[in-house]
């Protein structure tokens, strides 16, 4: 069977799938994970559960963080949170879903940023144990029975650092079913000869979906408007369910292309600008919410990044293709990004955005040695993106955790007047951990130092 892994991991842009765990030894449940186990790694900060029972025991992958204080504190009380997707061995055991880190989405604390500790129990109404977010199983037909994945979660923040009281989380995840597709769908005329015309994949027609909670432990889904509950669903001509339009709210035409998959979407929040009325987002025709979403397009079986754009941040409509491959570091596909506004400190010590524009962060595939790597785009609009190419390359020797690719990324403010990364890392042997590096002007990163933390039987 190992066509099907080599042609699944070639059709998707291999999202981080390792063939074993980063620790052969087996722990109790409550044990920590030992951070360190190499010269190289000193930013690793999240590893696998070394519990063999745990969800996110096989893989795990697309951190997204976020920090914030209660204002009503007067104590140093910033918190950070981190929700992640992990996998467990069960769910590929017989090889039938893609060879991804998605699975079931868990959550994890820490009062630096650096040193995690999981959530052992999760929410009570998930299908295991530790898991927030997990497969569904109330409706049988829906798009996420299989496997899901994170892509964004939107805290209620009274501002980036600052969370208010009484508001909901959104979560904005993909997932699969077990309804299968041809795997030769999925690759170029070049690479269709390496599968059997009649071999096909399950869970692979990624689909993304909606999540609300008041406390960001416990999930419900909210349905959307596709049948199968997904708020947003690949484009398909043929597909009477869906309603595209064909002008944008300028009346310029628009041009969707046919997809083959949904995934890791990216939600950014549309300020309202100086020159707009104060109450601008209660305008039902104004786009309050952006969409970036990681696709394959049918006809090109390119790997590309489209945009959606909403009024609401639950039902999304599609405007087309904003990065697509054209240079040698994202030649073989451009997916999973980032989104994050131009920000500097001020004299007192706090963050302005200024209106300065927004930076892309997202995941580029060379078509040179097929590596992943961290690029960057910038954007005034949200809308139109110029590619501003590396800011973060794979790690360096062939013992680096991260020396095969580097990816998902996810960027936060600190107060020190740094931002930090949060990425997923491959090394050769096919492990994966989340590392972290800082950089002061969002160009320029380098890893940064992690704290040691021992484990103790």
């Amino acid at each position: 069977m190992r066509w099907l892994t080599v042609s699944i991991s070639l059709a998707l842009c291999e999202a981080w799938a390792p063939m074993k765990s980063f620790l052969t030894s087996p722990r109790q449940q409550h044990t920590d994970t030992h951070l360190y186990q190499s010269k190289n790694d000193y930013n690793v900060v999240f590893r696998p559960s070394t519990n063999e029972d745990s969800f996110d025991s096989f893989k795990l992958g697309t951190a997204r963080v976020h920090r914030y204080s209660d204002p009503n504190s007067g104590i140093d009380d910033t918190e950070y949170i981190m929700w992640y997707h992990g996998r467990d061995s069960a769910l590929s055991a017989d090889n039938a879903l893609p060879p991804l880190s998605t699975g079931r989405i868990g959550r994890a604390t820490s009062r630096n940023g650096l040193v995690w500790e999981r959530d052992e129990d999760g929410s009570v109404d998930t299908d295991k144990r530790g898991v927030s977010l997990g497969l569904n199983t109330d409706s049988w037909w829906g798009f996420d029975t299989a496997h899901v994945g994170l892509g964004q979660v939107l805290l209620p923040m009274m501002s980036p650092s600052i969370r208010s009281e009484g508001g909901v989380y959104v979560m904005y995840y993909m997932g699969g079913s077990f309804e299968e597709t041809k795997i030769n769908e999925y690759l170029n005329d070049e690479k269709k000869d390496m599968v059997p015309d009649e071999a096909v994949i399950k869970g692979m027609k990624l689909r993304i979906g909606a999540a609300i909670s008041q406390d960001g432990v416990t999930w419900g889904r909210v349905e959307g408007d596709d049948p199968s509950g997904a708020c947003m669903v690949p484009y398909d001509s043929l597909d009477t369910n869906q309603n595209v339009d064909s002008k944008d709210e300028k009346g310029q035409l628009l041009k969707i292309p046919e997809e083959l998959y949904c995934g890791w979407p990216e939600v950014v929040v549309n300020p309202v600008g100086e020159n707009e009325r104060a109450d601008a987002s209660k305008d039902e025709s104004r786009n309050n919410f952006f969409m970036y979403y990681s696709t394959m397009l049918k006809d090109t079986k390119e790997k590309a990044i489209g945009y959606a754009v909403s009024n609401s941040g639950f039902a999304f409509s599609k405007r087309g293709i904003i990065l697509k491959p054209d240079e040698p570091l994202d030649g073989a596909g451009c997916a999973r990004c980032n989104v994050v506004s131009k920000a500097s400190l001020n004299a007192d010590g706090l963050w302005e955005e200024g209106g300065n524009g927004w930076i892309m962060f997202y995941e580029g595939v060379s078509i040179e040695d097929g590596k992943h790597r961290i690029l960057a785009a910038e954007s005034d609009d949200l809308k139109s993106w110029k590619k501003l190419g590396l800011v973060l390359d794979v790690g360096q020797g062939d013992d680096a955790w991260d020396g095969q690719g580097v990816g998902s990324p996810h960027v936060i403010r600190l107060d020190d007047g740094f931002f930090r990364m949060y990425y997923t890392g491959e090394g050769s042997d096919g492990n994966t951990a989340i590392g972290v590096a800082k950089s002061v002007d969002l160009s320029s990163w380098q890893r940064e130092q992690a704290e040691v933390k021992f484990a103790f039987e």
